[in-house]
């Protein structure tokens, strides 16, 4: 991993059920920089963004298999809070998205 990337993905796989969504995905982001995901309604491009703050954890019947780390840190080991790496990496929805908590928690 290179010293300006801040997310690192490799070999990514999601499935909803028996539906795989996502398949292999690997990419750096760096830090600093902008970064687009641009591709055709459907293509995954949401789902991918869900999985880098765990938004995912939410949804019944998601399998994820690969590593995303953020700043070296895999973030989907056990030790990892949630809510400390959504604090971290913030996302920004079209329409509002709030997670199934109190309006203060979100």
């Amino acid at each position: 991993m290179d010293e300006n990337t801040i997310l690192s993905v490799r070999d990514l796989d999601l499935w909803y059920g028996p539906t795989q969504a996502l398949k292999s995905v690997s990419v750096d982001i760096p830090e600093k920089q902008v970064t687009a995901l641009i591709g055709p309604s459907g293509c995954g491009k949401s789902t991918f963004l869900k999985t880098l703050d765990r938004m995912n954890d939410l949804v019944p019947g998601i399998k994820i298999t690969g590593s995303i780390q953020y700043r070296g840190q895999e973030i989907y080991d056990s030790k990892v809070d949630v809510t400390w790496l959504r604090k971290q990496i913030g996302m920004v929805f079209q329409k509002p998205n709030p997670f199934p908590m109190s309006i203060y928690d979100n």
